[in-house]
């Protein structure tokens, strides 16, 4: 199902009809109080799949398709990375971006208790407390891409410059 945050819908799921409220995200709901427009398509997903899965799931280009990584500083500061699907972390570029002497990821079992997400479901928009992000640099040369929506089975469509203001991150060279 591909949506645009503003429209009214309701989905037929099992028979059951589920209002546009039940479907909203704490991150849909700061991107519609910041105004941002975004689009989102839902999936069935009922435990972590990859980025790479999701993205062959809903027919997505790859390149489009970003996920977001949680670390924690040599400082014990935790720090979010939004990366592309196919990419990996390079956790010497990501630590100098952020100003740390060194990054490790977080621990998976963690993911949940520091942001607020389950592993798979983690968004850098709407975390329990806003971490300093950083986006991938080569990001800012797609009109769009996809991250996501907050919970497992949704992606969200923005603009990286819209989610770059929504999560006040910076552009940066943190992958191999």
């Amino acid at each position: 199902m591909n949506v645009s945050g503003s429209e009214q819908i309701s989905q037929q799921k099992e028979g059951n009809t589920l209002s546009k409220k039940e479907l909203k995200t704490n991150a849909m709901r700061i991107l519609d109080r910041s105004k941002i427009p975004y689009e989102y398509q839902t999936y069935e997903c009922d435990n972590f799949t990859d980025g790479i899965h999701t993205a062959d799931t809903l027919g997505l280009p790859h390149e489009r398709v970003y996920k977001t990584l949680v670390t924690t500083g040599k400082s014990g500061a935790h720090y979010v990375f939004v990366i592309p699907i196919e990419a990996e972390l390079d956790l010497k570029k990501a630590a100098r971006a952020v100003g740390e002497k060194s990054v490790e990821m977080l621990p998976v079992k963690e993911i949940t208790a520091v942001t607020g997400y389950v592993r798979g479901g983690c968004t850098a928009v709407g975390m329990k407390k806003a971490f300093p992000t950083a986006i991938q640099e080569t990001a800012q040369t797609l009109d769009f891409i996809y991250v996501s929506g907050g919970k497992l089975g949704m992606q969200l469509k923005l603009s990286p410059d819209n989610l770059k203001k929504v999560t006040h991150a910076q552009y940066a060279d943190v992958i191999f």
